[in-house]
């Protein structure tokens, strides 16, 4: 500001001693040259200094001899309210908007639950913590994971899901196969109640026909008719496996049996769903050697599914929760793991 307003003194200074004539056409000079910018930019930018000067100059001329100016009077009015509302409006001190930081201790606890399960997206996380009494968006978890170079949601574009049986008190079955080391096919039956969300392990077969998939109904119902109470239907597909024997047993207990179409996965959804979860954490990250390998991890990973693993349909809360209180943050941020599935699934819980 001062050495703009040294540069117009010494303007004044050396105007001072010239002779009118000069001046006159100084001025006619000037105001063509202004004609002309005013062709190639419409609104040319004005700082601070600026405004101060025009105003000063503005209040010492008569209105005549303010005409080609850059600036009108009710310019040179509002430049000088806002300067002192400026001048008079003090910076709030120390005001923070938007949601608080997440801790330091936080973000790397959720890289390193995303770096231990490599198939965990970002809201399987979340609801990971959740568990653990922490409560954070599922975007701030997203955001946290991609700067730190972890991909927020694996496999998330390869499998999606169409929602099917909307609030059904039903039960859902079907089986899937698993090849040993050495080529040998194993299918696995299990049951999904659709409300619940919990997986009842019926067996494992070499051979899955209709008689031994008749039995395992019956060791259904013998093993968890209380779970079972309340389900209206059955939904399965049409495979030969599911003889008539075997939907008679769900119908002396009051259910209908819904056999989906031809070649739609789809439709038995909840079954195809759990059946892609054990799949990508477990099945797919190891080698089955044997049957008896085969079914304790199954088993293993149905217990850790219905005791442990937060579902979002269910509030971030397992099938079967404990009666324990839920957990509540900690002081500090000390979390322990336990494993199951021979290492590849891992539990947190906070630390005592």
């Amino acid at each position: 500001m001062f050495r703009i307003l040294y540069r117009f003194l010494a303007s004044l200074a050396r105007l001072a001693v010239r002779s009118g004539r000069s001046k006159d056409l100084e001025i006619i000079v000037l105001r063509h040259q202004l004609t002309v910018l005013r062709r190639q930019v419409d609104r040319p930018p004005v700082t601070d200094d600026d405004r101060t000067l025009l105003g000063a100059i503005a209040a010492a001329l008569p209105h005549r001899l303010r005409q080609g100016w850059l600036v009108t009077p009710e310019t040179l009015l509002r430049w000088n309210r806002r300067r002192i509302a400026r001048h008079w409006t003090q910076p709030p001190q120390h005001q923070r908007r938007g949601r608080p930081p997440t801790s330091p201790e936080l973000r790397h606890l959720i890289v390193r639950i995303a770096t231990e399960n490599p198939t965990w997206g970002h809201r399987r996380i979340q609801g990971e913590l959740a568990r653990l009494g922490h409560t954070i968006a599922k975007t701030t978890v997203w955001q946290i994971l991609t700067e730190n170079g972890v991909d927020p949601s694996p496999n998330r574009s390869k499998v999606t899901w169409t929602e099917f049986l909307h609030s059904q008190a039903a039960v859902a079955c079907d089986f899937f196969t698993v090849d040993t080391a050495f080529l040998r096919r194993y299918y696995v039956l299990f049951f999904i109640n659709v409300q619940t969300r919990e997986v009842f392990f019926a067996g494992v077969t070499a051979n899955p026909t209709g008689a031994w998939t008749t039995q395992a109904a019956r060791n259904l119902f013998i093993a968890h008719d209380d779970r079972l109470e309340g389900s209206r239907a059955l939904v399965r597909d049409r495979g030969s496996q599911f003889i008539q024997s075997f939907d008679e047993i769900f119908k002396t207990e009051g259910m209908k049996v819904l056999k989906t179409l031809v070649r739609t996965p789809v439709a038995n959804t909840f079954a195809e769903r759990w059946i892609g979860s054990i799949r990508r954490e477990l099945l797919d990250r190891t080698i089955i050697w044997n049957r008896p390998q085969l079914e304790r991890l199954v088993i293993d990973y149905i217990a850790h599914h219905n005791q442990h693993r937060p579902h979002q349909s269910l509030d971030q809360q397992p099938p079967t929760p404990s009666d324990e209180p839920p957990e509540t943050p900690p002081a500090t941020l000390a979390v322990l793991r336990t494993s199951r599935c021979d290492g590849l699934i891992h539990e947190y819980r906070n630390a005592a």
